[in-house]
């Protein structure tokens, strides 16, 4: 049994995001990074490198590998993962969406802009959340950053291009625009850690979040995400397409998302 605390739990619901404590080995922390020189040697097919050509550093993410990155697929299999996102979403199964690799290198000037990941996807509820591992020491003023509550009323925000930070669309039904966090934080409660090797960030999937540039910094700044589906996931047309796409996916509107792509993870009896 992982050592959740019930006021954790407690901060997850209330906030939508939680800061975990020494909860993953460095063993696995290692094998994530061999899974990553893998991931860079050998890029999936939506990979993507943000950071213009000629400008510092390197902004770099990748996803939906794990099934062909045997690292990857231990972790999201065997690590704790799955049973952490399971008792704080309080659902009785967790099913992988997808995993994440977001890297900056030391000297990235780029941010990763303000919004929330429910919008991005084909799927809607509750019961949805994302683990983000750093596998290096992450200082606060580089840690991803998060509006504690900002998921509570379930307003959904358009999303916006990690590349120029501009929107996917403009006045889509039922999505706001995102507000300017940067100009309102004396009206939030925005939470960031100073992070070591074994904590976690876990976050519901309605959290406005950013990231900070890695200027600075003389380290990379390695994140693995792995997203994780609760008992309340239904499958969600969007207006756009989804991220990941998911091209083969045959599910109706407001189905549970019981599809071979995401199988059940946690608990491991019966997973399909």
């Amino acid at each position: 049994m992982i050592d959740i605390t019930d006021n954790e739990i407690k901060d997850y619901d209330i906030d939508g995001v939680v800061c975990l404590r020494g909860l993953f080995d460095q063993k696995w922390l290692q094998h994530l990074a061999v899974g990553v020189e893998k991931n860079f040697s050998d890029p999936g097919p939506d990979s993507m490198n943000y950071t213009p050509q000629g400008e510092p550093g390197r902004f770099y993410d990748d996803y939906c590998n794990w099934q062909r990155i045997d690292e990857y697929r231990d972790f999201i299999t065997e690590s704790p993962a799955a049973e952490i996102a399971g008792r704080l979403m309080q659902s009785a199964s967790v099913r992988i969406y997808h995993e994440h690799v977001l890297v900056k290198e030391p000297g990235t000037q780029q941010v990763t802009p303000w919004h929330h990941d429910q919008p991005y996807y084909g799927v809607d509820g509750d019961q949805l959340c994302s683990l983000w591992l750093p596998l290096d020491p992450v200082p606060k003023n580089a840690c991803p950053e998060f509006v504690a509550g900002s998921h509570s009323d379930g307003t959904l925000y358009t999303p916006r291009l990690f590349i120029d930070h501009s929107s996917y669309a403009d006045n889509a039904p039922g999505f706001d625009d995102v507000p300017d966090i940067d100009k309102q934080r004396d009206f939030h409660r925005i939470l960031c850690w100073d992070l070591s090797p074994g904590d976690c960030i876990v976050f519901q999937m309605r959290v406005l979040h950013g990231a900070p540039a890695t200027q600075g910094l003389t380290t990379r700044r390695r994140g693995f995400s792995t997203r994780w589906l609760g008992d309340d996931a239904r499958f969600a047309e969007r207006p756009w397409l989804t991220s990941p796409p998911y091209r083969e996916l045959d599910l109706v509107p407001g189905e549970p998302m019981h599809d071979p792509l995401f199988p059940q993870i946690w608990p491991k009896s019966g997973s399909t």
